[in-house]
């Protein structure tokens, strides 16, 4: 993250909002139609890394970060406008999921193991 960044969840949530109004876009932005571009913009992301190794996906060009850059930011963009139209604290989901995380996956019994939660009921 970039510490120049000052806009808020909030902030980027009322210019998204005033941006869909003055087009009279609301009426496309139903859950169901921003979580299709959500996944949409998901898969665009995927294919800049589609066919690279490991380390190839860390050195990136900087016309591929620009690149990559935007696709985050469109992902970011449908992510709050989903939330928006949902009334959901995305700030506060993440939170409650981090926290659910924490249980799950208690840092003694994974570290550096990377399996799923329900794969370490076993043991």
């Amino acid at each position: 993250m970039n510490e120049k960044t000052t806009d808020s969840l909030a902030q980027l949530n009322a210019r998204l909002l005033d941006f869909a109004r003055k087009r009279d876009w609301e009426q496309f932005h139903s859950p169901k139609n921003l979580a299709m571009a959500l996944i949409a913009e998901c898969a665009e992301l995927v294919e800049h890394f589609q066919w690279l190794s490991e380390e190839q996906s860390h050195q990136l060009s900087p016309e591929k970060r620009e690149q990559v850059a935007l696709e985050m930011a469109d992902i970011l963009i449908y992510l709050i406008r989903t939330a928006e139209r949902l009334d959901i604290d995305l700030i506060a989901a993440a939170q409650r999921k981090i926290a659910i995380n924490e249980s799950r996956y208690p840092a003694d019994k994974v570290y550096g193991d990377a399996r799923r939660a329900d794969e370490y009921d076993d043991e």
